[in-house]
């Protein structure tokens, strides 16, 4: 289910920028909830951020496949 959710194959992931602040935007708003005393939207777009990072600069796009090699 998460990779339909965030798949960083999609085109519109195909930018790095992209990824990165579809990844930082939500952990800068966490801080944002945080400062302004609303600790649990702050955990809840900071987790948003983490799951984004794991996916979109950890695990990041699939390496295009060579000729003659099968895909999955």
């Amino acid at each position: 289910m998460l990779k339909k959710f965030l798949d960083p194959n999609h085109p519109f992931f195909a930018n790095a920028l992209v990824r990165w602040l579809s990844a930082g935007i939500p952990v800068i708003w966490a801080g944002v909830e945080f400062v302004n005393g609303s600790p649990g939207w702050g955990f809840v777009f900071a987790a948003l951020g983490a799951l984004a990072f794991w996916v979109l600069i950890v695990r990041g796009p699939d390496k295009p496949q060579g000729p003659g090699k099968p895909q999955d």
